[in-house]
């Protein structure tokens, strides 16, 4: 399981040479104009996890499989996108198919790259962000309000309880802010990502800055923080320049020079999976061998069968029980034979929960 993200922003903020450092692709043009991604472009990426060659060393295996997400880079919106400014309500219909959005914010001064309001207030870009996809929300609970009225009064149980829900995301939406902010327990958000929002998605805040400021921020950044704690949500520091930089260096040896030169300890990609992981509460877990260590990512709280089904649907299926060791357990060890004698596999049943970082062998019967 992977999870998708869409790269939103004004345009000139950085967006697609972000993408093409992300992907290591130049399937976006970076260009210095607006709308120079007139389609969705996406990429494919694996996601870093140290955790994997430790494994691999241990059991000798001949390949390492990550696990993987997707970047979707959808063109700059501008104000008025919601009513079909720009290039409009196309984009929202593709920001609509992922399950988070990156918003990248220009918090970098060069004037060699033009800003559509020219000037640089990155809080000023984000409320602009912001309300053209609230206002689309608000736009299409209005119209599903209408709809469902005239079935609820005919007497349609379901629609009855639907427009209860719309009423309830209505106002928040009236009042200009995301469908997100009356989320605060797990059914709430069950309930709402039912309806499709915009708003509903969690946003993950990456301030694109200069080289030499990707180790530290600056006063943008700074804003954009103060500004993601406040909403309770995920901020990031980047630079797309030094992404683009490191994604043309071929080995890991030469990727980690570089690093240490400009003073980062990782990558933004690093930086941005890990916070896309914890955004969408996403867990790895492990399958390893002589022939492959292999990654699954999977929902926290997922149950061991439906684990297994991330792998094949027949292992759901067919479940008997999971032969799990502990991450720690297996560094620990050297190995599957070490954990065993030292008592640190454990035999779950179909009521385990999965935990991040378990290696994993399931028994299954088709």
């Amino acid at each position: 399981m992977g999870f998708k993200c869409g790269i939103v922003g004004l345009p000139n903020v950085g967006k697609s040479t972000l993408f093409n450092a992300l992907t290591a692709s130049a399937q976006a043009e970076a260009a210095n104009y607006p709308f120079c991604t007139i389609e969705p472009n996406s990429g494919i990426v694996s996601v870093p996890d140290e955790r994997l060659a430790k494994l691999a060393e241990i059991a000798g295996s001949a390949k390492i499989i990550p696990t993987f997400m997707e970047f979707v880079d959808i063109a700059g919106l501008v104000a008025g996108a919601s009513k079909g400014e720009g290039l409009g309500n196309k984009f929202l219909g593709h920001i609509r198919e992922v399950d988070a959005i990156i918003h990248v914010l220009r918090c970098f001064e060069d004037t060699d790259i033009t800003h559509v309001h020219g000037k640089i207030d990155p809080i000023y870009d984000a409320e602009i962000i912001e309300t053209e996809l609230v206002l689309a929300d608000l736009e299409s609970v209005e119209k599903r309000i209408q709809i469902t009225e005239k079935r609820a009064k005919g007497g349609d149980k379901e629609s009855k309880d639907l427009i209860e829900l719309l009423r309830k995301v209505y106002v928040p939406l009236a009042e200009g802010l995301p469908a997100r902010s009356i989320i605060k327990t797990k059914e709430d958000e069950a309930e709402i990502k039912s309806l499709q929002l915009i708003t509903s998605k969690p946003v993950l805040y990456v301030c694109n800055v200069l080289e030499s400021e990707a180790a530290g921020g600056n006063q943008y950044s700074k804003m954009v923080e103060a500004m993601a704690a406040k909403e309770g949500a995920s901020c990031v520091i980047i630079s797309s320049k030094i992404e683009a930089e490191i994604s043309l260096l071929e080995s890991l040896e030469e990727k980690a020079e570089f690093l240490e030169s400009v003073g980062l300890a990782e990558t933004g990609l690093a930086k941005i999976v890990r916070a896309g992981h914890d955004l969408l509460d996403l867990k790895s877990y492990f399958t390893v061998g002589p022939k492959e260590t292999h990654a699954w990512t999977f929902l926290n709280g997922t149950l061991a069968p439906a684990a297994a089904g991330i792998i094949h649907t027949d292992f759901a299926k067919g479940f008997i029980r999971a032969e799990v060791i502990a991450y720690r357990d297996y560094i620990e060890y050297k190995g599957e034979v070490g954990a065993k004698e030292s008592g640190k596999m454990r035999l779950e049943g179909k009521e385990y929960v999965v935990q991040d970082g378990d290696v994993v062998h399931f028994r299954f019967n088709v």
